[in-house]
């Protein structure tokens, strides 16, 4: 791969992510999704200490980062509409004119997704800290500096960025906005929680993206979920790699 060639694709890249308006809604959506449900979750809980903190149990780096799991949804839209804009509008051909290297345009395309998704996911995930500490009150929170809190603030960012590079390489296999979005919605939203619920099934729901990635964004680890902080990133590592090899694959052998 010519370091040239990569460089002038991603900035091509950058260049349609800063046109598109749908860029600008989805990651702002993210941001206030994921603060602003944050902060409510932050001020139900300020009072009820004995329902919260007096429990030993209780996170509440992972409860201020509850309103990730709605603010996600903005960021699938972001990696979806990323990719699958090209197809609907048919610039995918002339994106590949110029590009005909389809390794180093899709490592661009990623690339670009990416930065741009970990650039409002970093000071998204401070601020939801910061705004979701602070409404449930001192008796009752968390600071950065307590065991795991920096850990989970920075591992939101990360599982956000992932979760969209996986919606982008869904998007490039399925070539079309609303299969992907048929698809990831219900999965992220609907069947997981189902699926982790159900007896017999869950030690397999475990290991759906969502649910194992969520468990790096807590500070104190879910006795339900086997993988860990860890574990559990690495498993959502895995399927984006999964998703974005495919993404790749169905780019080398389909025409556009």
């Amino acid at each position: 791969m010519n370091a040239s060639s990569l460089g002038a694709a991603l900035g091509a890249e950058w260049l349609k992510l800063r046109t598109l308006r749908s860029t600008w809604w989805t990651l702002a959506a993210a941001c206030v999704l994921t603060v602003g449900i944050g902060v409510l979750y932050g001020s139900i809980i300020k009072g009820d200490y004995e329902t919260f903190g007096a429990d030993e149990d209780f996170d509440p780096v992972g409860m201020g980062f509850a309103g990730s799991s709605i603010g996600q949804l903005a960021m699938v839209c972001f990696g979806v509409l990323a990719v699958s804009g090209e197809y609907a509008t048919g610039t995918i051909r002339a994106s590949l004119a110029a590009v005909p290297h389809r390794g180093v345009f899709w490592a661009a395309k990623a690339v670009a997704v990416a930065a741009a998704a970990f650039a409002v996911a970093l000071p998204t995930a401070f601020a939801t800290f910061a705004g979701a500490q602070t409404a449930m009150g001192a008796r009752q929170n968390a600071g950065i500096g307590d065991p795991g809190a920096l850990r989970a603030t920075i591992g939101l960012a990360v599982y956000l960025t992932l979760l969209c590079l996986l919606s982008a390489g869904v998007a490039a296999m399925l070539r079309g906005t609303a299969l992907s979005l048929g698809i990831l919605v219900p999965l992220f939203f609907i069947v997981s929680d189902v699926l982790g619920n159900l007896p017999g099934v869950e030690s397999v729901a475990q290991y759906l993206p969502n649910l194992a990635g969520m468990q790096i964004t807590r500070a104190v680890a879910d006795d339900r979920i086997s993988v860990g902080a860890w574990g559990g990133l690495a498993v959502l590592v895995a399927w984006t790699g999964a998703a974005l090899a495919g993404g790749l694959l169905v780019l080398r052998r389909r025409d556009a």
